[in-house]
């Protein structure tokens, strides 16, 4: 069964999502990102302006199929068939709705505002989602995190 985590409190969710894509290809791992057209543009658009020594190889979902494959984090839109992705290992989402095929993937983490209730009221709504289909649920508070 998926593994479901949800990271809250974000002060930027871009911002974080561009950490965790580093974090994650610093220990070889491939991750899927999940989210609306302009958040993933403009994530895109945010990778490619990390320091050279952060540089994160990625693409979006319109790429060529080798580019997509070799790519270990690939950006794809939440109307996306996730069933439809080749790296299984970690899906993060951005987006408002469950992604749909999460199921495929061995960790799903939803990356929550901090300060946006909108965000947070859809996010209680995943979690009810995937509670009511039996995951147990990891919770990580961001801004604790930031006071350690």
């Amino acid at each position: 069964m998926t593994e479901v985590a949800f990271h809250f409190n974000a002060p930027d969710k871009l911002a974080y999502a561009c950490r965790f894509a580093r974090k994650a290809v610093r220990r070889d791992m491939r991750v899927v990102i999940t989210g609306s057209e302009q958040d993933l543009r403009q994530l895109d658009r945010m990778l490619w302006a990390m320091a050279p020594t952060d540089f994160v190889a990625h693409c979006l979902d319109e790429a060529d199929e080798e580019q997509r494959m070799a790519s270990p984090v690939l950006l794809v839109r939440a109307t996306y068939d996730m069933r439809q992705c080749r790296h299984r290992e970690m899906l993060l989402n951005l987006g408002d709705a469950v992604p749909e095929g999460y199921g495929e993937f061995a960790k799903l983490v939803e990356v929550v505002s901090r300060s946006d209730e909108a965000d947070r009221s859809r996010a209680r709504e995943r979690w009810r989602h995937y509670a009511s289909r039996g995951h147990q649920i990891v919770r990580h508070d961001l801004v604790l995190k930031e006071g350690m």
